[in-house]
């Protein structure tokens, strides 16, 4: 069924004398998941991934965020948490997979979109998401383990200094945030989008989420201003300067955390691969001459 020793210990747990059907689920990149049939009941069994908390990643905290997005209405219901084995257990919600062109149709992006918005305006969670202090601890965890951080990140540092002044001017008010808005984490069910995965949530600047959604989902220019149309109504240069510059810092955040998945993982996935790619997507984004009137124009109070 798995090689992993946690799996019969946690079903045991969960559903103590019940039968189970379990099958394995492939995607993911942290931790390793199963599907899994109780009593004609679906769920999602999660087992964390190797030192996990070495990402910023708090289980507890995680649950706690969970449980407020599905008071919101966009997470899956948590049904249990067992730390010992580094087990959560959600509801499965069904949806399909959202492809990343569709997030140019207007209906995709508002069913997105009052998803994201339901996060953020849900009530605070005790985590916080620094992002910026977040990579410089990827750092220092990267070369403490071993791994040579790659020379693209002193380059990619001074940017984020330069976009982490310009926002410090007019800091955005901190939200729920979900942190991790990667494509495999939307399910459109109907008209109505799940969010799921909340191992990265805290309370942080809003403009990440919308730039690390963004970036991660490949949006064009016209579908980047779609998504400030329907996140803001009345779109301002702050708010276009603001999600640029969130494209460029995501992407940093996304490399230094493949660096440092390169010492802990034992996951088989190209982690080397996937750092290489967001340094020079970023590099190249912060190379665009429009650089200085975004960081200009991200000074204005939103």
């Amino acid at each position: 069924m798995s090689d992993d020793p946690r799996l019969e210990p946690a079903l045991a747990t969960v559903w103590p004398g019940r039968a189970t059907a379990v099958v394995p689920i492939e995607a993911g990149i942290t931790n390793r998941n199963y599907r899994v049939e109780v009593d004609g009941e679906t769920f999602v069994l999660r087992l964390a991934g190797t030192d996990t908390e070495l990402l910023g990643i708090d289980r507890a905290a995680e649950v706690e965020a969970g449980r407020v997005a599905a008071e919101a209405g966009v997470g899956p219901e948590i049904v249990a948490f067992e730390p010992d084995l580094g087990c959560i257990v959600t509801r499965f919600v069904s949806g399909s997979p959202i492809p990343e062109e569709a997030l140019g149709d207007e209906a995709v992006m508002r069913s997105v979109v009052a998803s994201i918005r339901a996060i953020h305006g849900s009530r605070l969670i005790g985590a916080s998401f620094p992002v910026f202090r977040i990579v410089e601890g990827f750092r220092d965890i990267a070369a403490a383990r071993g791994v040579q951080v790659p020379a693209d990140y002193e380059a990619a540092h001074a940017v984020a200094g330069r976009i982490e002044e310009a926002l410090a001017e007019a800091p955005a008010p901190l939200t729920t945030c979900h942190n991790d808005l990667l494509n495999a984490n939307f399910l459109l069910d109907g008209d109505h989008t799940w969010i799921v995965d909340y191992e990265y949530a805290g309370m942080g600047d809003p403009f990440f989420d919308l730039g690390n959604l963004s970036i991660n989902n490949g949006l064009d220019e016209d579908a980047q201003a779609l998504l400030l149309r329907i996140y803001f109504g009345d779109v301002r240069d702050v708010h276009r300067a603001r999600l640029a510059l969130m494209r460029i810092v995501s992407d940093l955040r996304e490399a230094m955390w493949g660096v440092v998945q390169q010492a802990i993982s034992t996951l088989d996935f190209d982690y080397v691969g996937y750092a290489d790619r967001h340094f020079a997507r970023l590099l190249a984004n912060a190379d665009d001459p429009r650089l200085t009137g975004w960081l200009d124009a991200a000074g204005a109070a939103v």
